[in-house]
């Protein structure tokens, strides 16, 4: 009997190329032994941001490694696997390569879809939700393609090491607190509130904050009406090794061991 893949799986905040290669490759194999996991009933795979700690892509360069990763993506993608990749707040700088090398469909803005009976709302999370106004200021030079030609004039040995010290820096910036869930006071879900004072949405899917969470979100919209979704947050795959299931009907989160 002919087997259909219907899954649809979300992953976010790899980080690959960090904080060294040794422990960036022992990442990357975790990942591919995961997507090996679930190949076989993977019809839809969402990396939604943050798949690279650093990337910038030249024309005719993109940063070297993570060919484990990449190798395993394009094998399933060539089974029939739909692969849909979100840019993050350290891989913003990503175009067309992996669209071409993988058929993945590449993400810079929140994606509103229909999937089996749920509608989703998802999007890597930076700069959504009230305040940040710095970084949010910094993004959109970072995202303006005239700021972007002229980064590309230099070489790629100083584009791409520069890139990387960044992000070195902003994650070395940072500690646990940081990644702390703050309850009302999430930007994430403030947006998501916002959003469903005019449109139903069953699920909103972030990643970015590099927390597991899975909780019920209501909202009273102005004429009185009362709006329920979920509001979840992938984690990561640095300490939590998490993931989300979508089957058409039911929606799971999970961590990923070996023995599974």
């Amino acid at each position: 009997m002919h087997f259909v893949k219907q899954n649809t799986y979300f992953i976010s905040d790899l980080h690959l190329g960090a904080p060294s290669l040794e422990q960036s490759q022992q990442r990357e194999r975790k990942v591919v032994d995961f997507l090996k996991s679930i190949q076989d009933d993977c019809a839809t795979l969402y990396i939604v941001g943050d798949l690279f700690d650093y990337w910038f892509e030249y024309k005719k360069v993109v940063p070297r490694g993570h060919t484990r990763l990449l190798g395993t993506l394009a094998t399933m993608a060539d089974a029939g696997m739909q692969l849909h990749i979100f840019t993050g707040n350290h891989d913003l700088w990503m175009t067309d390569y992996l669209g071409q090398e993988l058929g993945a469909t590449i993400h810079h803005q929140p994606l509103k879809i229909q999937l089996g009976t749920g509608q989703f709302y998802i999007a890597h999370g930076d700069g959504l939700g009230p305040g940040d106004l710095k970084y949010k200021m910094i993004k959109r030079i970072f995202t303006n393609r005239i700021c972007q030609w002229l980064y590309r004039r230099l070489h790629p040995n100083f584009g791409v090491g520069f890139a990387a010290r960044m992000s070195r820096t902003s994650r070395n910036s940072q500690s646990d607190d940081d990644h702390a869930f703050l309850g009302d006071k999430e930007r994430q879900l403030q947006h998501s509130l916002s959003v469903l004072e005019n449109e139903n949405i069953d699920f909103f899917i972030y990643g970015h904050r590099h927390h597991l969470k899975d909780l019920p979100l209501t909202h009273e919209r102005k004429d009185g009406t009362k709006i329920e979704a979920r509001y979840v947050v992938l984690g990561d795959w640095i300490t939590l090794d998490s993931f989300a299931k979508w089957d058409g009907t039911t929606f799971t989160t999970s961590t990923y061991s070996p023995e599974q």
